[in-house]
């Protein structure tokens, strides 16, 4: 049984003077696919601005702005009700490794295989995942068994990256959040040959939440790989995706979905806030 969960998602920027214009991209919408329906979504912005939405190269909803009044802070509200899926069944098996590498799966998606600055490897990372490719019958089970270590490996402590780190850096010092253990899990599942995705959404932090408590949510960040078809999961809460988790976007990695973003004239030097609180309503 699924749940129907509203979000509520603030965040927006303080510039260190006025600002004559700024253009804006928020990507804080979720959207419907098979594993949840957007029942009712808004998006509000101050100072007042005329949006447009539309559907970036990935299928992420992005809402487009530009302010042309002066302004010293920048606020964008998003508002989503959503129902969501409970997670579905877990494969014991899937397609072996020659099925998943053949040229017509690696060509359709190759630009899900190459790496990116956050997810590029070194020679011990590399070395690793060729071990787990080695040590394991098919890609679910060496992606799953990725997911498993690294959940051991790193710890998570908020505020010790950025969302420039790389996944060498977050090995390396075995500390990051969700977005960095994402980034880690897809650099070793592409370094394998098996096509895979960054997500990022939402968290319904309690799994037996109350009905109409309203609590501090968390921007969430996740993985899919290729096996077949598309599997996904939590590394970083080790636990299929499923009705805690509200998707808003897919890409290569945390640059194709940041939240919000843009380029302003005037002031320089910008501090970002950010507040998402869930509640759940059935």
């Amino acid at each position: 049984m699924g749940w129907r969960v509203r979000v509520e998602h603030h965040t927006g920027f303080e510039y260190a003077g006025p600002v004559v214009s700024s253009y804006n991209e928020a990507r804080m919408v979720p959207g419907t696919d098979a594993r949840q329906i957007v029942l009712q979504s808004s998006v509000a912005v101050r100072p007042s601005a005329r949006t447009f939405q539309y559907h970036d190269y990935w299928g992420t909803l992005v809402t487009a702005f530009d302010v042309h009044v002066p302004h010293a802070t920048l606020e964008v509200v998003a508002e989503s009700v959503v129902e969501t899926s409970s997670p579905a069944a877990v494969h014991a098996d899937g397609p072996g490794w020659a099925e998943v590498n053949a040229p017509a799966i690696t060509d359709r998606w190759a630009e899900l295989l190459l790496s990116t600055p956050r997810t590029a490897l070194d020679a011990e990372l590399t070395e690793t995942a060729t071990e787990l490719r080695r040590s394991h019958r098919t890609p679910d089970e060496a992606a799953r068994a990725v997911c498993e270590m690294l959940r051991t490996e790193i710890e998570y402590v908020p505020g010790t990256t950025g969302v420039l780190t790389d996944a060498v850096q977050v090995w390396r010092q075995r500390q990051g959040v969700c977005q960095d253990i994402s980034h880690l899990a897809i650099a070793l599942l592409r370094a394998m040959g098996v096509p895979a995705r960054y997500v990022s959404g939402y968290l319904h932090p309690t799994p037996n939440a109350a009905l109409g408590e309203r609590v501090v949510g968390q921007s969430h960040a996740w993985i899919e790989w290729w096996s077949g078809e598309w599997r996904s999961f939590d590394p970083t809460n080790g636990v299929p995706i499923g009705e805690r988790h509200v998707l808003v976007g897919r890409g290569r990695d945390y640059g194709d979905v940041p939240p919000l973003k843009g380029v302003f004239a005037g002031a320089g030097g910008t501090g970002q806030q950010v507040a998402v609180t869930i509640t759940r309503l059935r």
